[in-house]
């Protein structure tokens, strides 16, 4: 038992590439029994094919975390920007 962390601190890296990111204008999520695929895509205006750019797939109970998480930052959002 000693090596569980009382604060319940999880120490994460985030690499210089992962820091800058990846801009998406559309997402679509798909779902099956056991997993939700979020499929971030760029769209450039103009050009009729796009690729996507990153897929992060998840389990259901991760999906409705990241639910709950994006609704209480867009109320915060919203609360300090307006709608």
């Amino acid at each position: 038992m000693e090596e569980q962390n009382l604060d319940n601190q999880l120490n994460i890296e985030l690499s210089e590439e992962i820091a800058e990111g990846i801009f998406s204008n559309l997402a679509i999520i798909t779902h099956s029994n056991t997993e939700f695929v979020v499929d971030f895509i760029r769209v450039m205006p103009g050009v009729p094919k796009a690729r996507v750019k990153s897929r992060i797939i998840l389990t259901p109970e991760h999906a409705k975390r990241l639910l709950g998480a994006m609704q209480d930052n867009i109320d915060k959002y919203e609360a300090a920007n307006g709608r």
